[in-house]
């Protein structure tokens, strides 16, 4: 029983005992018995009622969930992250299993769930960089991991479906019902959940993983990455190869779609690796399952397609470290050498004999080329005991130049920033 409960039942009793003196009830009079009985019936009545007012109560703000009291961040050892100089680490929002982030031009940010199965919005309505609103659009989704806002309207990708919330700001608590412009994706679950983002050329980009850690398929929207209008209409294959991007984003100057994808597994701790790729032109194969990290034959079905035949990464990841989300940072806060460069989220190795990822990385870029790349923040593995407390997901640029990661183990979304 609450507290609340307990202080209801209490004032309550008081009230019968009030109206009994008052003749309502003659309580005094009655015999030990009947006076027992009276109080049972009068107790059961108001825990009921009690029950049900909380009941109420605590569904009554759904599909916005209150947000509450200021997040305290001592919740989360923020401490042991290790950042360049200059930068700091926050909380943002407390959403379980966050993952691909979205923003729209009025600053609500969009976030969804992989291994949930819902969509949150989330708004900061006082400008203290603390989001103060939580709302729930959707639930019951499958793997409902992309989400993307355009022209007013939230795209949301499941497994095999693609859906439209058509000017989804007009009342966050109460979304409008969701137009399915799409259905015919794959069903499959093995990498089944999609990253999804829009072009420079207006349409949307949806990959679809391959259906297990190493195979071929008859079927060549598998290890791809395609496109459809805003409509649904139109789809086409632009990249082949693919084993599983969970990120991609369009260079600033030259437009050109990069990349992330996760290397197979099976093949050793440290074959073959993890990759960041540069889309040159429509219908480019970028290896799967022949060739990994641009010269590794694979030990299954390298012999059949030579690694000459295919598009090599602009940069080798370490094996396993599960290269997520990624953005061309655009802003002006961090330091100018960071114009033009890439963030990456490592997710984080989950078979190998030691541990590796979990952490954000700088990939330097000039023109076309990667040419360096280093760790901007670690931590959320302590390499000596091999404990993760943190897995980043995705990054999102925001219009004052610090950057939001989401984190679907801690369930937290961060807001990173600088200041000299």
């Amino acid at each position: 029983m609450s507290h609340a409960t307990y202080l209801f039942i209490l004032k309550n009793q008081r009230l019968t005992y009030f109206y009994a003196s008052c003749g309502i009830v003659n309580f005094i009079t009655m015999n030990n018995i009947a006076r027992n009985l009276l109080v049972i019936v009068v107790t059961a009545i108001v825990v009921l009622t009690a029950c049900a007012n909380e009941s109420e109560s605590s569904t009554s703000n759904l599909p916005m969930d209150s947000v509450g009291a200021p997040i305290d961040d001592s919740k989360y050892p923020l401490n042991s992250l290790n950042l360049p100089s200059g930068f700091q680490i926050s909380v943002f929002a407390e959403v379980e299993n966050a993952r691909s982030l979205a923003l729209s031009p009025s600053g609500v940010v969009y976030v969804g769930n992989r291994s949930g199965d819902k969509v949150y919005a989330l708004r900061d309505t006082n400008g203290d960089w603390v989001a103060d609103e939580k709302y729930t659009l959707a639930e019951d989704l499958r793997m409902p991991n992309g989400v993307v806002f355009k022209d007013g309207d939230l795209y949301v990708a499941e497994v095999s479906k693609i859906w439209k919330y058509k000017n989804i700001e007009n009342d966050l608590a109460n979304p409008s019902s969701a137009e399915l412009i799409y259905d015919d994706y794959p069903t499959e679950g093995h990498h089944g959940w999609k990253y999804i983002a829009f072009g420079p050329d207006g349409k949307l980009y949806i990959p679809v993983g391959a259906p297990c850690n190493i195979c071929k398929s008859d079927d060549p929207v598998f290890a791809s990455i395609t496109r459809i209008n805003p409509d649904g209409t139109g789809l086409e294959i632009v990249a082949n190869g693919v084993r599983n991007t969970v990120g991609f984003a369009w260079h600033p100057d030259t437009k050109e779609l990069w990349f992330t994808d996760n290397g197979r597994d099976m093949m050793g701790d440290n074959f073959p690796p993890c990759e960041l790729n540069r889309l040159a032109r429509n219908g480019q194969h970028f290896g799967y399952p022949y060739c990994h990290g641009g010269d590794i034959a694979d030990p299954e079905f390298g012999s059949e397609k030579p690694c000459s035949d295919f598009q090599r990464p602009v940069w080798n990841f370490g094996a396993h470290t599960a290269p997520l989300g990624m953005k061309f940072y655009t802003g002006d806060m961090f330091p100018p050498d960071y114009k033009g460069d890439v963030i990456v989220a490592q997710h984080g190795s989950w078979n190998r004999s030691k541990k590796v990822g979990y952490r954000l990385m700088r990939v330097q870029i000039e023109g076309n080329r990667a040419v360096e790349a280093e760790v901007f923040i670690d931590g959320w593995l302590n390499d000596s005991t091999q404990d993760q407390w943190g897995r980043p997901v995705d990054v999102l640029q925001v219009p004052d130049g610090s950057i939001l990661v989401s984190d679907d183990l801690a369930g937290v979304v961060y807001r990173v920033t600088y200041s000299n």
